[in-house]
């Protein structure tokens, strides 16, 4: 979950991305369209500056020194043009240029010129004409268009940023409020769920896929459950019956040996069939929620009953079993519930133990802990799964700590297990 990302944050990061790519490739795109046309416009300017310097000699009526000395005042006060006389044979077609020279008003500044070379007559003699005009000024022009540039472009982002937030808030509150259903639906309690209606379609066709899937499941389980209740029930009368007969055949004195073996034989096989049918009928009653009586219940005294119940049978097995607890635990449930709870837990603790182990159990308010002396962990995801633990050899049923899980559902408690220091834990959490 550390690594993982909102949806909202994707098409962002995209955007983002997107932006500043177009922001780098539109700078050099600005400077070239910026720059042809303001090379343009220079070359319209130096050729209007060309058009009347020519017209200007062309009208007035002056001497050679008149003349000469009027192109020496013109190139004091328009630097940027430039009259000289030239030979016939050095006459060239008119042409655009560019140079790079200091500046005449900052003579450490070297620059961009673009020039108007250009040739004429001023009464009958052949003049070189050039119109130079400064180009920097388009850098200037580029590097305010880049500065407004990646100010809107950070102005972009942050109000996409802003926006974004918004339409979360708004659009994905169906989505969120579904999600929050979701999550606090509870198969065992034959409830469907219910989704508000969205205006956006496909958070709609979401919430019926999500209500006609949630449906067929509830109605499947409801099946299993009956199922498993209407099994158990039919087969109560069938083992009892089975039972009896065996019980009448060990008294038939006519048996030899061998035939007491063999029925004697059948006792433990029929007995964990019994147990497992008692046990399912037991789960089915609870998830029915068959259990409603509830009262106020001291599981001190329920532990004290169990503990002498089972100190014999602990003892058999060179097992002790501590328990110091004084302080008083009190909760709120079916009484015969909860002495199932704990003798699975205890009856689990013995089954799991060492030779010369030990049970013990401690309580921190809220939390109940029963632990025993163990070598080596139990798997966590089957721990509490029904018949997780169960095989052909051992009389175990499989469906006791399925039963403690059940329970504490059922009157939603948290039970976890862990495994420090060579004990098995089990605690419960009385929420």
């Amino acid at each position: 979950m550390g690594n993982m990302s909102k949806l909202l944050n994707k098409p962002l990061r995209a955007f983002t991305l997107y932006a500043l790519i177009i922001l780098v490739l539109s700078i050099p795109a600005y400077y070239w369209v910026v720059d042809t046309i303001w090379l343009h416009e220079i070359d319209v300017h130096n050729k209007t500056v060309e058009g009347h310097i020519k017209d200007g000699f062309k009208k007035i009526n002056l001497s050679s020194k008149q003349i000469t000395d009027a192109i020496n005042i013109w190139s004091q006060i328009q630097p940027g043009v430039k009259i000289s006389p030239v030979q016939p044979n050095a006459i060239r077609q008119d042409s655009v240029y560019e140079v790079i020279r200091p500046n005449l008003y900052a003579q450490e500044v070297f620059e961009r010129f673009r020039g108007r070379s250009t040739y004429f007559y001023i009464q009958g003699n052949p003049y070189h004409l050039s119109v130079e005009t400064n180009v920097e000024e388009t850098h200037e022009t580029v590097i305010a268009i880049a500065v407004v540039t990646i100010l809107f472009f950070f102005l972009l982002v942050v109000g996409f940023i802003l926006l974004n937030r918004k339409i979360a808030t708004q659009i994905w509150q169906p989505f969120k409020n579904t999600l929050n259903r979701l999550k606090s639906f509870d198969l065992n309690s034959h409830k469907t769920i219910q989704l508000a209606p969205s205006e956006i379609e496909e958070f709609e066709e979401l919430n019926q896929a999500l209500g006609k899937l949630i449906d067929n499941n509830i109605a499947v389980y409801n099946q299993q459950k009956q199922f498993t209740e209407n099994a158990s029930h039919e087969l109560q009368t069938p083992l009892a019956l089975l039972k009896a007969k065996i019980d009448l055949l060990l008294q038939d004195k006519s048996l030899n040996k061998k035939q007491l073996e063999l029925i004697t034989s059948l006792h433990t096989p029929l007995a964990r069939v019994s147990r497992i049918n008692k046990n399912l009928l037991l789960l089915a009653k609870i998830e029915n929620h068959q259990y409603a009586d509830e009262q106020t219940v001291y599981l001190n005294e329920i532990l004290e009953e169990n503990i002498e119940i089972l100190v014999d049978y602990a003892a058999n097995q060179q097992i002790s079993i501590e328990n110091p607890v004084e302080e008083p635990i009190i909760v709120k449930g079916n009484r015969h519930l909860l002495e199932i709870m704990l003798t699975n837990l205890l009856v689990n603790a013995i089954r799991h133990n060492i030779e010369n182990g030990k049970i013990g159990i401690t309580y921190q308010a809220p939390v109940l802990s029963i632990y025993n002396s163990g070598t080596h962990s139990l798997n966590k995801d089957t721990l509490f799964k029904r018949f997780a633990s169960a095989s052909v050899q051992s009389p175990n049923s499989g469906l006791g700590l399925a039963i403690v899980k059940e329970i504490c559902n059922r009157y939603n408690w948290s039970i976890t297990y862990t495994f420090t220091d060579n004990q098995h834990y089990f605690s419960i959490t009385f929420q």
